[in-house]
């Protein structure tokens, strides 16, 4: 059994945490058995003074 690693952008308009949940959740779904996460980057989209949308590159390890 080998270990692949996808990256991945999460969003959510809640926090970066959740962002990362998202991004995590997907690869769960599509890749199988989640083994690790690591967060790269995190970035936001603003619109008036205000956070309307967070981003999270991440890196998911998962079982291939």
């Amino acid at each position: 059994m080998h270990v692949k690693v996808a990256e991945l952008v999460g969003e959510s308009s809640s926090s970066w945490r959740d962002a990362v949940q998202a991004a995590v959740s997907e690869a769960a779904r599509t890749l199988g058995s989640i083994t690790g996460v690591e967060v790269i980057n995190l970035t936001a989209n603003v619109e008036n003074g205000e956070i309307k949308e967070y981003k999270a590159n991440v890196k998911v390890a998962y079982l291939g």
